[in-house]
């Protein structure tokens, strides 16, 4: 694994706990740098990290909001 990928990994908590979980990566990483990209798409995929999690996690959240609101009517 070239050093700007075991960089990138080691500088990005969550990428290098996916890398540990998920450990086909390192031959993957080995063979092919470039597959870098697809490990971190991948891996937010994963923890839910996506901008489409993100907005259902914000819509969760008012929605929430809105239902302590109607209870304190």
């Amino acid at each position: 694994m070239i050093l700007p990928v075991q960089i990138k990994i080691r500088n990005d908590p969550r990428l290098y706990q996916y890398l540990r979980e998920k450990s086909y990566w390192y031959k993957e990483l080995n063979r092919n740098s470039n597959a870098i990209l697809q490990m971190e798409q991948e891996m937010k995929e994963r923890y839910q990290l996506t901008a489409l999690d993100k907005i259902n996690q914000l819509s969760k959240q008012l929605e929430l909001v809105r239902s302590f609101m109607d209870m304190m009517r």
